[in-house]
C-alpha cells in the first residue's frame, strides 16, 4: 500500500501516474495542484501547496488525463482541465529551460559565434552545442564535422541542442543574432541540460538522442566533478 501525507498525497521516492498506473521518480513526472475555484494548475517545480496528483512527464498522457477526466478522478473532486493545459506545460518546461539557459551565460560558461564556438570545440572544453531550431542546417554540419574530428568517439559525450528559435536564444543570453552557442561544463550546465531533458521527454514521449546525450553528459560532468 502506498504511504501518503496527511492531506492524501503520495510519499516516498515514487508517485503513480493518473493515467496509466506507472510509476516514476518526482523528477520523471509531472504534478498538478488545484487553484482556489477548482482549476488544475500545473506544478512543474513542485512547490505549489495542498495536494498534488502527478502523471507521466508526456505531452499526450496530460491529453488522456483532460479527454478521460482524471484529474477529477486524482483530486476526487469535480475540477476544470481544459485541452490547453497540455500547451500550457510545454510553455512552462520551455521557459524554464531558457531560464537556466541565462544561469548557464551568467555563470561565464557560454560562448557565442561560430569563430567563438569553433575555438572552444578545438580546445575540447564543450559539454553542449547549443543551435537555433531556425538557423541555417550548413553551419551546423560545420561545426558537427569539427566536432568529430577534434574529438572523435568524445564527441558522443557533447550534447546538441536544437529546441530553441533565435530570438529565444537572444533573450536568454542578453545577445543578438544568436545561432550558435556551446556551453563548457559546470554546474549550471548540469542543471540546465536536466532542464532540456525534461522538456525533451514532455514532447516526445522518451528520449531523442539529443536529450539521451544530454543527460549523459550531465552525469558525465557530475561524476568528474568539473567546475
Amino acid at each position: 500500500m502506498r504511504e501518503r501525507a496527511e492531506g492524501g498525497e503520495e510519499r516516498g521516492p515514487e508517485r503513480t501516474c493518473i493515467v496509466s498506473g506507472l510509476k516514476g521518480s518526482p523528477e520523471a513526472m509531472l504534478r498538478f495542484a488545484l487553484s482556489g475555484d477548482g482549476v488544475v494548475v500545473p506544478d512543474i517545480l513542485h512547490k505549489l501547496p495542498g495536494r498534488g496528483v502527478w502523471t507521466q512527464l508526456n505531452a499526450a498522457v496530460v491529453r488522456q488525463a483532460v479527454a478521460k477526466q482524471a484529474f477529477s478522478r486524482g483530486f476526487r473532486a469535480s475540477v476544470k482541465a481544459g485541452p490547453e493545459l497540455e500547451a500550457d506545460i510545454d510553455g512552462l518546461l520551455e521557459a524554464d529551460a531558457l531560464r537556466f539557459l541565462s544561469l548557464v551565460n551568467k555563470s561565464g560558461l557560454v560562448v557565442a559565434g561560430g569563430a567563438k564556438v569553433e575555438a572552444a570545440i578545438r580546445a575540447g572544453a564543450v559539454a553542449a552545442l547549443v543551435r537555433a531550431s531556425d538557423g541555417s542546417p550548413d553551419g551546423a554540419l560545420k561545426l558537427e564535422r569539427l566536432l568529430k574530428g577534434c574529438l572523435g568517439d568524445r564527441a558522443e559525450t557533447v550534447a546538441r541542442i536544437n529546441l530553441f528559435e533565435s530570438r529565444q536564444l537572444d533573450l536568454a543570453l542578453g545577445r543578438t543574432n544568436v545561432i550558435h552557442a556551446a556551453l563548457n561544463a559546470g554546474p549550471a550546465t548540469v542543471a540546465f541540460l536536466a532542464k532540456v531533458a525534461r522538456l525533451t521527454l514532455y514532447r516526445s514521449g522518451a528520449l531523442s538522442l539529443a536529450a539521451s546525450t544530454a543527460t549523459g553528459a550531465t552525469r558525465e560532468i557530475a561524476d568528474t566533478g568539473q567546475p
